[in-house]
């Protein structure tokens, strides 16, 4: 059975499954690879629109498996460097994935498992999600998912960090670490749909493009030389054949080719 389902469908859009439901989608060594690969794999396939990250059975992810966690208990500190790297990988090739990246995130969220949400440009979360960064409870820190769950919600985790204590999709969409919550898992595949279908009116290269300034930008000083290079950016914008072909499609009230006929 394959740890990571993956299906594409006709309108582009590729559906990446987690399929260890039996340990609440916890990640070893080779769903973390697999992950990495798809990611980085899809990030470059042209008919791909966007990436829908979801979990089979009750819970989304339940973030470590406890036994490859108690592995690398064993492990030297240079393994656990090397291992712990791995996993830094996996999220990186989640955050920076070329595609828009929807995350929908159900039952029990757990640790790395935020992580995983953190990472995603947009995350709807199924009412009755448990959320939890429960690493100093394991005599750990969240350290490998910091980075990404920080640049999500800010200083807001700190609280999280450092209690470990649970919280609910309500609280997770007030902290911005979901943007919606849906009753169901139906009200959740709506509000992905809406998002795609959202997704599929724009340009994919100018869709990459405005993602990469969303991680390249946030929070940093407005520089003369950050000023210059969004202009340099939006130049290249206008005169690239995605550009071109818009503003046309637009001032003569036609349709781009990226947009079904």
């Amino acid at each position: 059975m394959a740890l990571l389902d993956e299906q594409i469908d006709d309108a582009g859009t590729a559906r990446l499954t987690l399929n260890r439901p039996e340990r609440h989608n916890a990640f070893n060594a080779d769903l973390i690879a697999a992950l990495t690969e798809a990611f980085t794999r899809l990030s470059d396939v042209a008919e791909v629109r966007a990436i829908v990250l979801a979990g089979a059975g009750k819970s989304f992810s339940a973030g470590a498996d406890l036994d490859w966690m108690r592995a690398a208990a064993g492990w030297s500190e240079a393994e656990n460097v090397a291992d712990a790297m791995r996993l830094s990988d996996m999220l990186s090739a989640i955050n920076v994935c070329a595609k828009p990246v929807i995350v929908v995130a159900h039952g029990h969220i757990t640790g790395g498992g935020v992580g995983l949400v953190a990472c995603g440009d947009m995350a709807v979360a199924v009412a009755g999600a448990q959320f939890r960064l429960s690493e100093v409870r394991l005599g750990l820190t969240p350290a490998t998912i910091s980075p990404f769950v920080l640049a999500r919600i800010g200083a807001r985790a700190r609280r999280w960090f450092l209690t470990a204590e649970a919280f609910d999709a309500d609280q997770a969409q007030a902290m911005g670490l979901v943007d919606e919550v849906a009753e169901d898992a139906d009200a959740a595949e709506a509000v992905v749909a809406h998002w795609l279908a959202h997704i599929a009116d724009a340009a994919p290269g100018a869709v990459a493009d405005a993602k990469r300034l969303a991680l390249d930008f946030a929070r940093a000083e407005i520089t003369c030389e950050l000023r210059e290079e969004t202009a340099r950016r939006i130049a290249a914008r206008r005169v690239s054949p995605e550009g071109r072909e818009g503003i046309n499609a637009f001032l003569n009230k036609g349709k781009p080719g990226w947009i079904a006929q």
